[in-house]
């Protein structure tokens, strides 16, 4: 039997302190004897008792009162500091515990709850029970999270990614926890999906083309066109991320797993009846919604719209951008042209609401009147004149003048002057104005013409000597007497034998009044003349010569003119 005498003193206090060093760093069990201001004074049953802070038991949440007698587990730092007294730990004692926690369920591979209290660089610290982890920002969530604020300081279940209890490390993920639930319930509402089912979903990313909504656990696609029934250019227009939606499946493809989604099919379709709604040939007021290069589309009520192509804008401003004549959102009225209900297509007009200025202008001026307007252009083919109602008439180049030709009678007009014209021609359905100035004077070969008759003789007056010919003018008619029409004989068919301002009698061969032209011919005359004298004086069957024949009428025609 071993006895105190067996011991020395030395070896029983040798004992006491070896007891005591060996409990430093772990965890044991203490009471509080009391409460002084911000420490409580707790005995763990060695010869000197330790403070611990108050603000260690109410810290991440722990808001239990303290009071003298409580049990509670702590952490020995040191045995004895400088007063004498032990350091003691609750914050450590909890994260010792928490440790031995984590590992387990981190070896079991179980779920841990924590609470995110924290921010630091690249993510989050989690409080597990006493032990701080690390939540990378990529991990917080299946997606990205703009405002961390509402899960601050709420409890949530988290997977232990990584454990390194030597430096103190624990890696956390709640995403992982999100993504095991979503695949769940994805296979869930996939089993059951079918098209026609009306959701409940949430916006999760808006594209240009539509927005994908979370069904819980899956996505869909709700395209632009089917988000609602009036246009809708961007997605973003009517919705927005983190927005409730209820929609329908339209489309459900097993194989791909691909999900159509509408929201405009859970509203009345507008297009119902809007035959009857919209006769041809009515007015409406509408709001230009867009436009581009070959129109400007209008809507006539929600969901309901109409295209004014650019051919319908306007009735004199043409080849211009629709955007020149209308503005987005403008309040227009236009006419109802055609409604094709199948193919939901209404064509719109705006120019048939006002009055169409062709119409307008024959009525106020038809053909045979006097108008004035200024030079808008000059072509190759006419003059364009500006005209009431901001329309144009042409003056084409053979109605400038009777008498100049056309290239001669164009250099007198210049852009910007204002001429008189006579209306010719209205053609309101091509939307054509024929005017013309020479009109407005007499015209001098119906004058010249009225008082001709084939096979007279007239005198002309010699205004161009040329080649192959003279030009003559004949009562303010120019004509053309051609080379071998300028004398019966051949040695005198030379046009050099006649000058400008020359009088000749010539014979009026022909009147053509579509080419406007007279054809005149001296050696007409003169074989004319030639049968006149030989019916008169005689023929060469009676012995008498040429000569003698037209020598007794000249000398006939000189006494005529001597009495």
């Amino acid at each position: 039997m071993v006895t105190a005498a067996d011991f020395s003193f030395e070896d029983l206090l040798n004992e006491a302190f070896a007891q005591e060093y060996t409990i430093e760093g772990s965890v044991v069990r203490g009471t509080i004897l009391r409460i002084d201001g911000d420490f409580a004074l707790v005995d763990v049953g060695l010869k000197s008792e330790g403070r611990i802070s108050t603000r260690e038991f109410t810290r991440h949440g722990d808001n239990t009162e303290l009071k003298a007698g409580d049990q509670i587990d702590v952490f020995v730092e040191r045995y004895e500091d400088k007063d004498g007294l032990i350091v003691l730990s609750r914050d450590k004692a909890r994260r010792e515990e928490a440790w031995n926690d984590l590992e387990k369920s981190f070896n079991d591979a179980q779920r841990v709850d924590g609470v995110i209290f924290g921010r630091v660089k690249g993510g989050f610290t989690v409080d597990l029970s006493g032990a701080v982890a690390f939540l990378p920002g990529s991990q917080v969530d299946i997606r990205p999270v703009r405002d961390i604020g509402p899960l601050m300081g709420q409890s949530q279940t988290f997977q232990i990614l990584k454990m390194d209890r030597a430096r103190g490390n624990i890696v956390v993920s709640r995403r992982a926890v999100l993504e095991e639930s979503r695949a769940e319930e994805r296979a869930k509402l996939m089993s059951g999906l079918k098209e026609g089912m009306i959701l409940d979903g949430v916006v999760k990313n808006i594209t240009d083309y539509g927005a994908f909504v979370d069904l819980g656990g899956v996505d869909g696609l709700l395209h632009v066109t089917d988000i609602s029934w009036k246009r809708v250019n961007h997605p973003s227009e009517a919705l927005t991320i983190g927005q409730t939606v209820k929609v329908q499946v339209i489309r459900f493809n097993a194989e791909t797993q691909r999900i159509s989604l509408g929201m405009k099919q859970l509203e009345a379709d507008p297009w119902d009846g809007v035959a009857a709604k919209y006769p041809q040939g009515t007015k409406f007021t509408g709001r230009v919604t867009n436009i581009t290069d070959y129109g400007a589309f209008v809507e006539l009520e929600a969901g309901v719209e109409g295209l004014v192509h650019v051919s319908e804008m306007s009735w004199t401003k043409k080849n211009i951008h629709p955007g020149k004549i209308v503005s987005t959102s403008q309040e227009v009225e236009v006419m109802i042209l055609d409604v094709d209900q199948e193919k939901r297509r209404i064509s719109l007009g705006l120019k048939q609401c006002a009055g169409n200025p062709w119409e307008t202008f024959a009525e106020q001026f038809p053909a045979g009147t006097e108008v004035e307007g200024e030079i808008k252009n000059i072509t190759e083919f006419g003059l364009f004149i500006g005209l009431p109602g901001d329309i144009d008439g042409m003056v084409h180049l053979s109605d400038l003048s009777w008498s100049e030709s056309a290239e001669e009678a164009v250099k007198a007009y210049s852009r910007g002057d204002v001429v008189k014209a006579k209306v010719l021609d209205v053609d309101i359905e091509k939307e054509r104005i024929s005017l013309g100035i020479k009109q407005l004077g007499d015209d001098p070969f119906a004058t010249a013409a009225s008082g001709m008759k084939k096979g007279t003789v007239v005198t002309a007056v010699v205004t161009a000597v040329q080649d192959n010919g003279v030009e003559v003018e004949v009562d303010g008619t120019v004509s053309f007497i051609r080379k071998s029409d300028l004398s019966r004989e051949r040695n005198d068919q030379r046009p050099e034998r006649f000058s400008v301002g020359d009088k000749i009698d010539a014979k009026v061969v022909s009147i053509d009044s579509k080419t406007r032209k007279i054809g005149l011919s001296i050696k007409a005359r003169e074989i004319e003349e030639e049968k006149q004298a030989m019916a008169e004086y005689g023929t060469a069957d009676s012995g008498a010569s040429l000569g003698d024949i037209l020598g007794a009428a000249l000398k006939q025609a000189q006494e005529a003119k001597g009495e």
